[in-house]
Formats: structure tokens, sequence, C-alpha cells
């Protein structure tokens, strides 16, 4: 199952139009508004130490085995037009199909709930370190200006669709299913004296990752089409709901 290296601005020098934040803690908020969605959809999560800079982050995620790499920013505009530009950028590595192919498909999503549909796109970048130097494949989004009332607004007020917005992009660049969010609740395994397959995809096709043994009491965090998402002896993947007692 995926994992994903989850790194919000530690920029908290750059501060929201309306006086109610910084870019550090507001995509902290958004970082923390994707953690239940992760989780209902079975994809692990690591997220940055906001008291290390960008190179730390950087290093942080290099030392690690994840999949993915998502940088959370905000934007702000050149001093001669602050406060005039809105938008969203997703940036990607150019040298990078995989890393283009994601910011395509995160910049497509947000498009359908951004104010301003033509203002959001996918760009590749030649300066950004968390998408240049990272060994994972690479994005950074820029959502949105910060320096900007109308869209330090909408942020704001939708973290919780952005949070979703960009999990299911994830899960669309995964090729794995989109689980809303729900509070964990436990199951217990019901297998006639047998072991339960944990698989990495919601399909007797699934790969089995490991084996789960009967009368095994689980927590799970999503369903989807009668397969829940669980952590086994640290794997997660979905087991099916047949040999569940919930």
């Amino acid at each position: 199952m995926p994992i994903v290296f989850l790194s919000p601005s530690t920029q908290e020098w750059n501060p929201y139009a309306d006086g109610t934040g910084n870019e550090e803690m507001v995509m902290n908020l958004l970082a923390t508004e994707m953690e239940p969605y992760l989780r209902a959809c079975g994809i692990s999560y690591i997220r940055n130490d906001p008291e290390r800079n960008v190179a730390g982050a950087i290093a942080d995620s290099n030392a690690g085995k994840f999949d993915v790499h998502l940088a959370l920013h905000s934007n702000a505009a050149p001093k001669q037009f602050a406060g005039m530009l809105r938008g969203i950028d997703v940036y990607f590595a150019p040298s990078s199909r995989d890393s283009e192919l994601l910011a395509t498909i995160i910049a497509n999503n947000l498009q359908r709930i951004y104010p301003l549909e033509n203002q959001v796109t996918a760009r590749p970048t030649n300066r950004l370190g968390e998408v240049l130097r990272t060994k994972a494949v690479a994005v950074l989004a820029e959502i949105g200006y910060h320096d900007n009332l109308e869209d330090v607004e909408w942020i704001q007020k939708n973290l919780k669709q952005i949070a979703m917005t960009l999990v299911l992009s994830l899960t669309d660049y995964f090729g794995i299913p989109f689980i809303n969010e729900t509070e964990p609740f436990y199951g217990t395994v019901e297998t006639n004296g047998s072991r339960l397959n944990l698989r990495d995809y919601p399909a007797l096709s699934g790969t089995i990752l490991t084996q789960i043994p009967d009368d095994t009491q689980l927590i799970l965090y999503g369903e989807t089409d009668g397969w829940f998402v669980t952590t086994y002896n640290g794997k997660t993947g979905y087991v099916s709901g047949e040999f569940l007692r919930l």
C-alpha cells in the first residue's frame, strides 16, 4: 500500500491577508484535515517536522521509502502585484513523468472546487528543491495566494474540501478506491480457525500482504464494496467483510 511524505509549509513568516494566521499554520491545518481521508483510503503517511526547514524535510523524506512527497504551500505575488493575484499552481519535476502525472491529476481535481477554474495549472519547475531533490515522486502545491483576501477566505472556508480533493487525487494516482472519512471502528476476524488474507487491493485478485489469525480484533478505517481498510503487523491493506464480525 502507498506511503506518502506529507510536507506542509514551515514558513510561519508569511502572514495571511486577513490577519488570522500564516502559511505554516494554515497548511498544517490542511494536512491535519487530510489525515482521516488518508487513513480511510489505506494510505500511510509521515508528516514533516515543523521545526525543520525545507532542507530538513528533503533529508527526512529521502531517509525513508516513500511513494510520493507532497509539499503543501500557499503563494504570494511579487511586491508590485501584492494582493492582486489569485490561483493555484501545482509544480512538478520536468524530468519525471510520474511527477507530471500526479501534478496534472491534482490540478484537474482542484479545478472542480476552486472558483476560478482556468487559474489552476500544473507547472514544471527548475528551482523548487522539494520537487527536484527528493527520491520519491514529488509535487508542490501552491494553494491560493495568502496575500489575496479572496483566496484567503476561500482557503479558510474550504480546508476540508481541499483536503478531500488532495486525497482523492492521490487515490487516482495510486489506482485505489477513494473512501470517505469515517471514525475508526472495530471488527473481529471470523474464519473458523484459518487465517484472513490482507490484500493490497479490495478484490480477490489483490496481492496478499500477510495473513491475520482467526479471532484477531482489528481497527477498521474505511469500507468499500464489502472490503475494509485495516493495518496488521505494520502492513496496511484490505480484508473481506465476509470474514469479519462487526
